[in-house]
C-alpha cells in the first residue's frame, strides 16, 4: 500500500445521503465568515505582542504578513474551485500530493484551527475580565489566567468556547445569520477607534521606527524581534480566509462563491488592518501597550477615553466570537473528513438532522477548552501559526503540480501568474516558519513525529481510499 496514493474527492453531492451536509451559505455569508475569521485576534490582541517585538514597524510586519498571506489565498481560491469539498488543505493535499502528505497537514491543520481557537479564546477573556473590571465586577486571578501566569483555569476561555459550540450545533445557516450581526459590529467598534485615536497621531512616536531591526533577531527566552520576527506572530491575524474552504460543501454555489469569500474578504481585512494599525502606534508609544492582552482599550484609556475604553472593551468581548465561530467551524469540519477517511473513529462523521456534524463538534469543543483553560496566549499563537505554515506551503505546492500534471483542467478561478505567486507563498512561508522562536519550530517537529507515529500505528491501516 503506497504512503503516496491519492484519493478522488467526492464532491458534496455525489456522497452518501447520510453524509451531505445542508448547503445553506452563499457568497455574502462566506465574506462575512472570512472577515469574522480574520479580522479578531490579531488585530485586537496580537497587534500589542507585534508591536513588543517591532515597535512601530510593526507596520511593516503587517505588510509582510499580509502579502505572503494574500499569495497562499490566491492559491486557496484556485483549489477550493477545482475540489469543491471540505477539509481544505488536506483534502487537496490527499488528491493531488499524496496519503502521507495529506496525513501531516492535516496533523498540522488540527494544531492550527485548535490553537486558534483557544488563542482567540484568551484573548477575548482579556477584553472580558478588562470589561467587568470596568464595572466594577473583578474575576478572581486563579480564574482568569491558567496556571502558567498563576492561576488555575482560564474559566471565561473554556465558557466562551461552549457559548460558540452550543451556537453551531443549532445549525450552519443560524450561525451565519449570528456571525454576520458580529461582524459588522466588530467593523463598527474598529472605526469608533480609528475616529477617536486618529486625530492623536504624532509622528514621533514612529521613532526610531524598527528600534529591534527589520530582521529576525533572536531576544530573551528565544523570542525573535524584528520586522520579521513580528511578522511570524502577525501572521496569526491574516489567515481565517482558509476557514472559508472548509465550508464547500455547505455553499450555495462553491465554484464561485469560495473564490468571492476566499479572495474578497483578504482584501477587506488587510485594508482594515492597516489603518488601525497605524492609528494604534501613531497615538502613542508603543511601549506603553506593548504585550498587552487589550491593546486597543489601553491605548484608548492611555488617551484619556475611558467611557470609550469600556464600550471598545464591551465590543470586542460580543464581537470577538466570530472568529471562534468561523475557527471551531472550520475545524470540526476538518475533524469531519478525516473521520470520514478513517483517521478519527468514523463514528464521529455522522450528520444530524440539521446536516451539522454534532458530534464532532462536541468533541472538537472539549478538545480545544482544556487548552484555552491552561496555555498561555503568546504560547499558542506561535504553535498555530507553524500549522498554519505548513499547510500553506502544501497548498501553493497543490496549485503547482496541478498546473503540470493537468494543464488542461478546468479552474473555474484561476491564480494569477501561478509561477510566481505560488513560489512566493512557499518561501514566505519557509522564512516566516524560520522566524517562529525555536522552541516553536521545535514543538511542530515534536507534534508532527507523534503524528507520523499515530499514521504508522493507527491511521494508515483504517484509512479509506476511494
Amino acid at each position: 500500500m503506497s504512503l503516496f496514493r491519492t484519493k478522488t474527492i467526492l464532491h458534496g453531492d455525489d456522497r452518501p445521503v447520510e453524509h451531505r451536509m445542508a448547503r445553506t451559505l452563499g457568497w455574502p455569508s462566506l465574506v462575512a465568515l472570512g472577515v469574522g475569521a480574520i479580522v479578531g485576534t490579531g488585530i485586537l490582541t496580537l497587534i500589542g505582542v507585534g508591536a513588543d517585538r517591532a515597535g512601530p514597524a510593526v507596520l511593516l510586519s503587517f505588510v509582510v504578513a499580509g502579502a505572503i498571506c494574500a499569495c497562499a489565498a490566491l492559491c486557496y481560491a484556485e483549489m477550493a474551485t477545482m475540489i469543491p469539498a471540505s477539509g481544505s488543505a488536506y483534502t487537496y493535499s490527499y488528491a493531488v500530493l499524496g496519503e502521507i502528505f495529506a496525513w501531516i497537514v492535516g496533523w498540522s491543520l488540527i494544531l492550527e484551527y485548535s490553537l486558534v481557537v483557544a488563542s482567540v479564546a484568551v484573548g477575548w477573556s482579556g477584553y472580558a475580565v478588562g470589561f467587568l473590571t470596568g464595572l466594577g465586577i473583578v474575576v478572581p486571578a486563579a480564574l482568569a489566567n491558567g496556571p502558567a501566569l498563576g492561576g488555575v483555569v482560564n474559566l471565561p476561555a473554556v465558557l466562551i468556547i461552549a457559548v460558540v459550540a452550543g451556537l453551531l450545533l443549532l445549525g450552519t445557516r443560524e450561525s451565519a445569520r449570528v456571525n454576520s450581526v458580529l461582524v459588522g459590529l466588530k467593523i463598527v467598534t474598529l472605526a469608533l477607534f480609528v475616529f477617536v485615536a486618529l486625530p492623536h497621531f504624532d509622528a514621533a512616536n514612529l521613532q526610531p521606527f524598527a528600534p529591534y531591526g527589520y530582521g529576525s533577531a533572536p531576544g530573551e527566552g528565544g523570542v525573535k524581534y524584528g520586522v520579521m520576527g513580528a511578522a511570524a506572530i502577525i501572521f496569526f491575524a491574516f489567515y481565517g480566509f482558509d476557514a472559508i474552504s472548509t465550508a464547500a460543501e455547505e455553499a450555495k454555489n462553491p465554484e464561485r462563491d469560495l473564490a468571492i469569500g476566499i479572495v474578497g474578504s483578504m482584501v477587506a481585512c488587510t485594508v482594515i488592518y492597516l489603518v488601525v494599525a497605524a492609528a494604534a502606534v501613531g497615538a502613542i508609544g508603543f511601549t506603553r501597550f506593548a504585550d498587552s492582552t487589550e491593546p486597543l482599550a489601553l491605548i484608548l484609556r492611555e488617551l484619556g477615553q475611558p467611557q470609550i475604553a469600556t464600550v471598545v472593551a464591551a465590543a470586542a468581548a460580543i464581537a470577538l466570537p466570530t472568529v471562534l465561530l468561523a475557527f471551531l467551524y472550520g475545524q470540526s469540519r476538518i475533524f469531519l473528513v478525516m473521520a470520514r477517511d478513517g483517521f478519527l473513529p468514523q463514528s464521529l462523521a455522522t450528520i444530524d438532522r440539521r446536516g451539522t456534524p454534532a458530534r464532532i463538534t462536541i468533541v472538537t469543543a472539549v478538545f480545544v477548552a482544556i487548552i484555552a483553560g491552561l496555555v498561555p496566549l503568546d504560547v499558542i499563537a506561535s504553535l498555530a501559526n507553524a500549522g498554519t505554515l505548513c499547510a500553506f506551503i502544501a497548498v501553493a505546492a497543490c496549485v503547482l503540480v496541478l498546473r503540470r500534471r493537468d494543464p488542461g483542467a478546468r479552474r473555474p478561478f484561476r491564480t494569477p501568474l501561478a509561477w510566481v505567486i505560488a513560489p512566493a507563498a512557499i518561501l514566505g512561508c519557509v522564512y516566516l516558519f524560520t522566524s517562529l522562536q525555536g522552541v516553536t519550530q521545535a514543538a511542530f517537529f515534536i507534534w508532527n513525529g507523534a503524528g507520523l507515529l499515530l499514521y504508522f500505528i493507527y491511521g494508515r491501516a483504517r484509512s479509506q481510499v476511494v
